[in-house]
């Protein structure tokens, strides 16, 4: 029987390099990089509206629980690894809070959670140098003024803010002009619903890094005139979106106090996407003091008018090189904008046709309600008004319709005949239409039309068209 050979220096050392060692004798340095990436998920987490997973932002937690070293190497590190702790109206903060250090705190409430959850929460917000985003949504008003007395003290690294209210019925009491002690000097991203807040400007102004203000269904009693919308936004050169979005039509300029516009106006360099809802001569007072060189994205709905007069809108969009030169523009028919449907038709039409500059780039023009908000379509409009809904976009190239908006322009374009067959979008090369028949009156009545603009050397290509009720548009 063979004796074994010893084994030689040079299998030795192969074999002692792939023998697993404790994982205690590693240096601290080298724990910090493997923890940091155990708790690398945590790191990224965007603002998003729900409730975040309370796990993934706390994933460090396990590993203070393994041995004092460990717990030393994770509290040693608090900004490499990201250690934040999540609040929400679940979390009994007056019992749990005291046994962590002093770390960032995300605070959430959420709907009509009970009132022995709004304290825990309110422990929490007293501890207002630690706290960087806030989220309460759907917060009853009643909950909302208990939070909102708990905010009186200045927030010096909150980053993030949403409110939200679900109380329509309700009015809603002001916030305080000293919420937030009047001032969030590290503030990036604002969302209010629902909420009078006249202080707003003054919060504003501290704000200077903010990129994203989303203001939803101002009260009239959060009114906040253009003027001085504008100084408060005057100094936000990282502003990046801006939504403002009235409630009521009474949160209008006064007629009689309306200035001339200024010889100066502020800058917004980094703005790209802006949203109005309101009066239109809120609009124009505001946009008259505003130049958005970047901005490249508007959204715009005004209440029921009987005039419609924005010249400065016009220039607003003259003087943004973005704006334009827009190549798809949309009209929305939805429940709720107007009293009857031929009243948005001719609101529509006016403001197309008074605030809209010459779109010598706009190419696609698309026509449509809202999947969810669809209106009540009347038979009795005017197939004038429709031409005169279409007939500034003079450049547009392909146009899309919904299927009850197609039910509703094809006869108007029907009449278009003879000499008149160009008169309207001359320079149309496809119509797309959903629901598209093969035979009955639209299918009839599109052929007239695109028949007539054959006969002028004018081809135009028809198909159907499949992503209105998707919202890929």
């Amino acid at each position: 029987m063979a004796k074994n050979r010893p084994q030689t220096r040079e299998k030795r050392t192969k074999r002692n390099r792939y023998r697993a060692m404790p994982i205690d004798v590693l240096p601290d340095d080298v724990l910090l990089a493997i923890f940091d990436f155990c708790v690398d998920p945590g790191k990224v987490l965007p603002f998003i509206y729900g409730e975040p997973i309370k796990e993934r932002i706390e994933v460090w937690q396990p590993l203070v629980h393994v041995c004092r070293r460990w717990r030393s190497v994770v509290f040693g590190s608090p900004h490499r690894l990201n250690l934040r702790l999540v609040c929400t109206d679940k979390t009994p903060a007056r019992n749990t809070l005291d046994v962590w250090p002093a770390l960032p705190l995300l605070v959430f409430g959420y709907g009509y959670y009970p009132t022995e959850s709004v304290d825990d929460i309110i422990v929490v917000l007293k501890r207002s140098d630690h706290v960087c985003r806030i989220n309460f949504r759907d917060v009853p008003s009643w909950h909302l003024e208990k939070v909102s007395a708990a905010m009186q003290e200045p927030f010096p690294e909150l980053t993030e803010l949403l409110v939200w209210t679900n109380d329509e019925t309700v009015t809603v009491l002001p916030l305080p002009d000293s919420f937030l002690g009047g001032a969030a000097p590290r503030l990036r991203r604002l969302w209010l619903s629902g909420i009078p807040f006249p202080g707003l400007p003054k919060v504003l102004l501290s704000a200077s890094h903010l990129v994203t203000i989303h203001l939803w269904s101002i009260p009239h009693s959060g009114y906040i005139t253009p003027e001085a919308m504008v100084t408060a936004l005057s100094t936000l050169t990282s502003l990046g979106s801006l939504i403002l979005d009235f409630e009521s039509p009474l949160s209008r300029p006064d007629w009689e106090s309306r200035c001339p516009p200024p010889q100066t106006r502020i800058v917004l360099p980094a703005l790209t996407y802006f949203e109005f809802k309101g009066a239109n001569e809120y609009l124009d007072d505001l946009v008259s003091r505003v130049d958005a060189p970047r901005a490249n994205s508007l959204s715009i709905t005004f209440f029921n008018d009987i005039v419609f007069d924005t010249p400065q809108f016009t220039q607003f969009i003259s003087r943004t090189p973005m704006l334009k030169a827009l190549m798809k523009a949309r009209v929305t028919f939805e429940v709720g904008t107007a009293r009857e449907l031929d009243w948005q038709v001719s609101s529509l039409e006016q403001v197309c046709a008074s605030c809209l500059p010459p779109l010598t780039t706009m190419e696609d023009l698309y026509i449509y309600e809202r999947p969810f908000w669809q209106p009540h379509w009347q038979d009795n409009i005017e197939n004038s008004l429709w031409l005169e809904l279409l007939h500034p976009f003079a450049d547009v190239k392909n146009l899309y319709l919904s299927e009850e908006v197609t039910r509703r322009i094809v006869p108007a374009l029907q009449e278009l005949v003879g000499g008149r067959t160009t008169e309207l979008l001359p320079t149309l090369q496809n119509v797309f239409l959903e629901g598209l028949e093969s035979s009955g009156p639209v299918h009839e009545g599109i052929g007239q039309f695109v028949s007539g603009r054959q006969v002028t050397g004018h081809t135009i290509a028809v198909s159907r068209w499949y992503n209105s009720k998707l919202g890929k548009i």
